[in-house]
């Protein structure tokens, strides 16, 4: 073998995602894996990671073209984020949902013509798919064709960050955040179904609580006009306070592969009110409300009574916090791994 050569078994892992500045649910996991897999298995993993600049759409031809160059060599390549290079036989991907397919409405028309060409061929040449519930394993055989044994189901984690102790005072402080509030962590997409939360928030202000919403838009992602006050991007070092600060976390979205807010608004003991819809009632369980995301007025009550009473509030902290300690980033790491070995070993 030449000097510098990767080793034989080698897994590449396709780290654009986890090079993005903004932080989504998808790039959370990318960057936790790109975080978790390596320290796991520092002989087995390479991570192949795009300037900044070609982490978003400009990225696409990098990962087409240039990543399969970059990993050659490797018998694997690992691409946690929805995409990976279509002509490769090595490809070992992350698909979260199907959600542009299901929901084409809620994302612009170059977007879902992207994803539309895309997922079907890598999840027919993909070795391995992996998905984040049974909610999107279904999907990805019934959308996508992928056959059931090809696919395996890794959770998605919490971060230690989001605790019980996190400090809300320097994210109340830094947006202007003077009353009570429940919190929405969403991007700006219609599939998030914000507008059902417009009479809670109605009720709300009445009773001196504040609805804000703390996430950005996509340019692929035609804005939802809802009443809502918004508090934009909050960086990563703002968001276990502001979740721990808050009186409820709602999640009205129609369409969720897993609903990873829902678990760490539980971690910071912040009581969650989510619709009854895709994966979200297996993430939340019976460890927060769960209403008709149609129910405009069923959210408004279920968010009236866990902000504003104390005696529905405790039983779903501690059943919230019990909840996300079973999610963890470094058994993610772990099922992913073994599964890769499984890969390597001819199984």
């Amino acid at each position: 073998m030449s000097r510098g050569a990767p080793a034989p078994g080698i897994v590449a892992i396709n780290g654009r995602a986890a090079a993005r500045a903004q932080v989504g649910g998808v790039e959370r996991f990318a960057r936790e894996m790109v975080r978790h897999l390596p320290a796991l298995q520092p002989h087995r993993y390479r991570l192949i990671r795009p300037p900044a600049a070609l982490a978003h759409r400009v990225g696409h031809v990098w990962e087409q073209a240039v990543l399969p160059m970059q990993a050659a060599g490797c018998r694997l390549l690992y691409s946690p984020a929805n995409l990976a290079p279509v002509a490769s036989r090595r490809n070992v991907v992350v698909i979260h949902d199907v959600a542009a397919l299901r929901h084409p409405e809620a994302y612009s028309r170059p977007y879902v013509a992207y994803q539309k060409a895309m997922l079907p061929v890598l999840a027919r040449r993909a070795r391995m798919l992996i998905t984040v519930s049974e909610f999107p394993r279904g999907e990805l055989t019934d959308v996508l064709g992928a056959p059931p044994a090809s696919i395996r189901v890794v959770p998605e984690g919490v971060d230690e960050r989001f605790a019980a102790a996190a400090d809300p005072a320097q994210a109340a402080a830094r947006f202007g955040l003077t009353r009570p509030y429940v919190l929405v962590v969403a991007t700006d997409s219609r599939r998030k179904n914000l507008a059902v939360l417009e009479p809670a928030a109605r009720a709300l202000d009445e009773r001196g609580i504040d609805v804000v919403l703390a996430g950005s838009g996509r340019p692929y992602l035609p804005a939802s006009p809802v009443a809502l006050r918004r508090l934009g991007y909050i960086p990563d070092e703002d968001l276990p306070g502001l979740y721990a600060g808050a009186r409820a976390l709602a999640m009205p979205s129609v369409y969720e592969g897993f609903g990873l807010p829902c678990l760490e608004a539980m971690a910071c003991g912040t009581p969650v009110v989510a619709a009854a819809a895709g994966a979200l009632p297996a993430t939340v369980a019976d460890a927060g409300l769960l209403v008709d995301p149609h129910d405009a007025d069923g959210f408004a009550q279920a968010l009236m009574s866990v902000a504003a009473e104390d005696e529905r509030r405790e039983p779903l902290i501690a059943a919230g916090r019990r909840r996300a300690q079973a999610f963890t980033w470094r058994r993610s790491a772990e099922l992913t791994d073994a599964a890769i070995a499984e890969l390597l070993q001819g199984r």
